[in-house]
């Protein structure tokens, strides 16, 4: 049983960049959202939600109204990601914070 938790897991953290990735081999919108490369490389690493629901949501006239609601969302689900990582970081035997450490 811990291991189809493992693996539930791998799958949920690593299917926004595959899809991502995907998108930007497969899917013509990609070169019409993004202009360069660093940007949509630098989603993929540190925010793909957010990256996500950019692309979902653009469209040549820009994004207005509601839309950026779906982009605020990303960002949410993003910063509880990152939250996430920073608190399980504190529970692993044997760690201690660097911040703690005193001179």
């Amino acid at each position: 049983m811990f291991i189809i938790g493992c693996l539930l897991s791998f799958f949920i953290v690593f299917a926004p960049r595959v899809m991502l990735i995907l998108a930007w081999l497969f899917s013509a919108r990609w070169d019409m959202v993004w202009n360069g490369w660093f940007l949509p490389l630098l989603g993929i690493i540190v925010a793909p939600y957010t990256t996500i629901m950019y692309m979902l949501v653009w469209s040549p006239a820009g994004i207005a109204g509601w839309d950026w609601m779906w982009v605020f969302l990303g960002v949410l689900l993003d910063l509880m990601k990152w939250g996430q990582v920073a608190q399980n970081r504190n529970r692993i035997p044997g760690y201690t914070d660097p911040q703690t450490l005193a001179p």
